[in-house]
């Protein structure tokens, strides 16, 4: 670690050596400033804050003593000082110890002198930093350890939270910030939050639910609770601008004992981005609170209007079904919880009717049914409707198999049927009928398994058989075409002419 170091004294030739002749990148410094006086010194150490100061004693408007002193009555760092002082001016120096200053440099600076007091003050900084990191870390963890405890409304006597007492008294107002991220990059965001919170004041990690923590931060009473958190969140955002983030913030609080209600209206803003299109974002409660959520919803309308198109097989039909769904949704600001609820019923009475209507595996539609990653609170609206869309469009596409495949077996029944009665007075809708089939998907299905519609099938087969006994020339072609199916003789003779290309008694005299 490099401490920053400011040099002061008024002879030019006493600064310039103090930089050249001593390699303080080497011993752990790094010069941020000099000054020629005691006046513009103290300026200096209040806008830079070094670690180390090194000051001569003598030098004019304000000297050295003097200036370490008035930075002592309004010290806001603690800042190490080391007087820098000739031979003659040593037993006046040696006075800086009432200051709490024991490390002296003399002039003319030696390097191997000065280089030995500078390793001295470096291992003093270490411990002292090590010293001030360790106890900040028992305290935050104390701090975290409490929290949590009240977020997760675990604590039942508060009168032993001293220590959050006595912390909320450092500032007017209190909240939370939650941040939820896409579990395969959430430890890269937790990390990268616990840099950007690393020595800052008031502010505290917590880890929470899945894939989500909080920040519990203290502002003043006249800074907006969003702008108080904002910058110690924004570098995260900035950095993932196409990743899922959802970041909100609650409703603030006088006190840490009250942070809970701060927690409770943080996840109350975060619901929001269920119906938000972006990736992420920043709510906030107060900006949220006013457009308040509906937890009623006509859900057996919905199922009917949903399952209508699956039981007819109408993937169109379904689609507009989802989409009128997702507007309704939207329109009447169903709370997201519910929304999902519902979809995932339908979702699972989808997979339940499609087991009962078909003996195929139904192990496809089972692999739409995602119901942990639904129940996530990151997914939205969209992405919700998008899974409900899918599992019925799944369901569709296994049911229309499974007809395919029954039809397959079902058309060489029906073939065979109309072989055996096509001399009866058979109809489309008499095999409707006996099928239990619709007239309309009854003739759609012959034509496209036989390629031919069924009145063309029917002639077929009875012009076949009336050539058949003519040829045998011991029946009339009126009782031929009766015996055949035909109770109307000219509709007979229309179509044998039509197959035949002649008369049945030219076929007779040709074929006897």
């Amino acid at each position: 670690m490099k401490y920053k170091v400011l040099l002061i004294d008024d002879e030019p030739s006493a600064l310039e050596g103090m930089q050249l002749w001593i390699d303080w990148q080497a011993l752990g410094f790094e010069v941020c400033g000099t000054s020629s006086n005691g006046k513009e010194g103290l300026q200096l150490i209040k806008q830079l804050l070094p670690d180390l100061v090194i000051t001569d004693v003598n030098m004019p408007l304000m000297n050295g003593l003097e200036m370490v002193s008035a930075w002592q009555q309004e010290e806001t760092k603690p800042i190490k000082f080391a007087i820098l002082s000739g031979y003659s001016e040593f037993e006046y120096a040696k006075t800086a110890i009432r200051y709490g200053i024991n490390h002296y440099l003399m002039k003319p600076l030696f390097e191997d002198e000065a280089s030995e007091e500078l390793k001295e003050i470096y291992r003093e900084l270490e411990q002292e930093t090590q010293k001030r990191s360790l106890n900040q870390m028992a305290n935050s963890e104390e701090v975290v350890s409490l929290l949590k405890s009240i977020l997760n409304e675990k604590a039942e006597d508060k009168s032993d939270f001293t220590v959050l007492t006595r912390l909320s008294e450092g500032k007017s107002l209190w909240n939370i910030c939650l941040l939820q991220t896409d579990p395969t990059m959430y430890t890269e965001i937790r990390e990268k939050a616990v840099a950007l919170l690393t020595n800052t004041e008031s502010m505290f990690l917590i880890d929470l639910e899945a894939f989500c923590f909080g920040i519990v931060y203290g502002y003043p009473s006249e800074s907006d609770e969003g702008a108080a958190i904002y910058p110690a969140v924004a570098p995260l955002l900035n950095e993932h601008p196409k990743q899922a983030m959802y970041i909100a913030v609650g409703d603030s609080e006088g006190s840490l004992l009250q942070i809970a209600n701060s927690y409770r209206t943080a996840k109350e803003a975060l619901m929001y981005y269920f119906y938000n299109s972006d990736h992420s974002g920043f709510l906030t409660y107060q900006g949220t609170k006013d457009s308040p959520f509906s937890y009623h919803y006509d859900q057996i309308q919905l199922m009917d209007d949903l399952m209508r198109p699956i039981n007819t097989l109408d993937i169109k039909g379904f689609k507009q079904a989802v989409g009128l769904a997702s507007r309704s949704f939207r329109e009447m600001r169903i709370a997201p919880e519910v929304v999902k609820k519902i979809v995932i019923h339908i979702m699972y009475k989808i997979v339940e009717f499609t087991s009962k209507a078909s003996e195929v595996q139904v192990s496809s539609l089972l692999t739409q049914i995602t119901i942990p990653e639904i129940r996530d609170s990151m997914m939205k609206l969209n992405d919700l409707m998008r899974n409900l869309l899918s599992c019925g469009e799944a369901s569709i596409d296994i049911l229309l198999k499974e007809q395919i495949q029954k039809s397959q077996g079902i058309v060489q029944e029906i073939n065979n049927y109309i072989e055996a009665h096509y001399h009866e007075n058979l109809t489309i809708k008499k095999l409707s009928e006996v099928f239990f089939l619709h007239p309309v998907y009854l003739g759609q299905l012959l034509i496209k398994k036989n390629g031919i519609h069924f009145n063309e099938q029917l002639h077929d087969l009875r012009i076949k058989e009336s050539a058949r006994l003519l040829q045998h020339n011991k029946l009339k072609n009126c009782e031929i075409a009766e015996k055949v199916g035909y109770s109307n003789y000219s509709q007979f003779l229309k179509q044998f002419e039509k197959k035949m290309k002649m008369s049945p008694n030219e076929f007779k005299h040709t074929n006897t």
